[in-house]
C-alpha cells in the first residue's frame, strides 16, 4: 500500500510561482513511477507530468511544457513539480499519482495510487 500527500497549493498571481511536494509513504520509492495530473472545476481530471523510476525521464503535456518541472529525491521520498509562469488556466485540484509498472505515462488508468489532492489557484 502506498500513501501520497500532496503540500504546496496555494493562490498566486499571474506570472508567479509555486512547488509542489508529494511525500510517499512507501518501503522502496524507487520502485515507483510518478507523475501529477489535475482537474479543473466542471473539466476531466488530465495529465500535467511524470518521472520515471530513477528519474532519468520526464513527460509534460503540451500545456505545460516549458513551464513546469517534475523532479524526484528518493532519499526523501518525495516528487515535486516546479510550476513557473502560472496561468490562470492552470487554476485546478493538483493528484500526484504512483504506479509500480507499464509504458504509458499519461492516462490515469496506468497508476493505481493517488493523493488526495491540492489546490492551486492562479488569479488573473
Amino acid at each position: 500500500q502506498v500513501q501520497l500527500v500532496e503540500s504546496g497549493g496555494g493562490l498566486v498571481q499571474t506570472g508567479g510561482s509555486l512547488r509542489l511536494s508529494c511525500a510517499a509513504s512507501v518501503r522502496t520509492f524507487s520502485n515507483y513511477a510518478m507523475g501529477w495530473f489535475r482537474q479543473a472545476p466542471g473539466k476531466e481530471r488530465e495529465f500535467a507530468a511524470a518521472i520515471s523510476w530513477s528519474g532519468g525521464s520526464t513527460y509534460y503535456a503540451d500545456s505545460v511544457k516549458g513551464r513546469f518541472t517534475i523532479s524526484r529525491d528518493n532519499g526523501k521520498n518525495t516528487v515535486y513539480l516546479q510550476m513557473n509562469s502560472l496561468k490562470p488556466e492552470d487554476t485546478a485540484v493538483y493528484y500526484c499519482a504512483a504506479k509500480r509498472h507499464g509504458i504509458g505515462w499519461s492516462s490515469g488508468s496506468e497508476y493505481a495510487y493517488w493523493g488526495q489532492g491540492t489546490q492551486v489557484t492562479v488569479s488573473s
